[in-house]
């Protein structure tokens, strides 16, 4: 398959999930709105196809705007709209944590004479191992969706700068081609990111349930009444419960 293809289409089938409103509320958790989600996702594909060559360099290199810049500016645009620094802490150490795992498992992998796609395992695909072991490690770390989110997609980016950091020092010959958050690079971070949300969301979720809804004890008034839903028969709008409930869901989300 060409490259960047798996990541375009898993794109594609994202916009049509957004398209259909089905993907509306972890939207909102991430404070993005349709429209910027689809533009993101169309600038992903748009940049997934150009790349930025860098010069003075021995070999050939460029830094593909899908795969790279568009996913770090996205991640300020989250880390900026985080509620607290307990997230901003996540974030970055769950970076870190998911770039480091993910680097170990591609040097286990490919290390003696085997090398990708299989690597020495010869079971999955590295392109789906990578940002798989990304996704579930930048969760564990990120834990709330935008954390997660922002985890995966550096983590998987900044293995691919590990790589061109040592390609430079190992001084790759002339005829080699590098592009940071280009070909399979750029199929790892999108999956990654969506593999990362979709953990915050299921287990995130489902780990609420159990335990009976959101937690109420040693929280702030404001984020509790935020939490419930309004009283039946009374608008919503009314006495600002609608605002209120929303902050609380954002509050919520920024706490698990």
């Amino acid at each position: 398959m060409d490259q960047n293809a798996i990541g375009i289409i898993v794109l594609i089938a994202v916009s049509i999930l957004i398209y259909l409103g089905l993907a509306h509320r972890v939207l909102d958790r991430m404070r993005l709105s349709d429209r910027g989600a689809l533009l993101v996702i169309a600038l992903i594909i748009l940049g997934g196809f150009i790349n930025i060559p860098l010069p003075f360099l021995p070999f050939n290199s460029a830094v593909n705007v899908g795969g790279a810049l568009v996913p770090v500016g996205l991640a300020i645009y989250l880390l900026v709209r985080a509620g607290t620094s307990k997230e901003w802490i996540r974030a970055l150490v769950g970076t870190v944590a998911t770039a480091v795992v993910v680097y170990v498992v591609g040097s286990l992998i490919n290390s003696g004479s085997t090398m990708e796609p299989a690597g020495r395992w010869a079971v999955i695909d590295a392109i789906y191992l990578y940002p798989l072991v990304g996704g579930i490690v930048a969760y564990l770390f990120g834990r709330s969706r935008r954390g997660a989110f922002i985890s995966a997609t550096l983590g998987v980016l900044l293995v691919d700068i590990f790589q061109y950091a040592w390609l430079i020092n190992q001084g790759a010959p002339a005829g080699y081609s590098m592009f940071i958050g280009g070909a399979g690079a750029f199929d790892a971070i999108v999956l990654a990111g969506i593999i990362a949300v979709i953990l915050a969301e299921l287990i995130g979720e489902s780990l609420e349930r159990l335990s009976g809804g959101p937690k109420t004890e040693d929280r702030p008034p404001e984020l509790v009444k935020g939490l419930k839903k309004p009283e039946p028969n009374i608008p919503a709008d009314i006495d600002g419960d609608t605002e209120n409930r929303q902050w609380g869901q954002e509050k919520e989300d920024e706490i698990r």
